[in-house]
């Protein structure tokens, strides 16, 4: 349940974390348009350490997201 050794979550605002809830990037993405970016590739980065599936609706806006890097 620590696993200290991948990738880390983040702390987030209160209002931030309600509006995300569990929705993946293809329903939400952070209010600030200049991260999106930097959370995408950490999405991707969890999805690649656990061997963790992308769906279709997530891989176009996890490839929106990176188009703004």
């Amino acid at each position: 349940a620590n696993d200290l050794g991948g990738p880390e979550l983040w702390a987030v605002t209160d209002n931030v974390n309600q509006s995300k809830g569990d929705q993946d990037p293809a329903t939400w993405q952070p209010p600030r348009t200049a991260f999106r970016c930097t959370y995408a590739r950490a999405w991707i980065q969890v999805k690649w350490y656990y061997d963790l599936t992308v769906d279709s609706a997530e891989k176009s806006a996890l490839t929106s997201m990176l188009n703004t890097c």
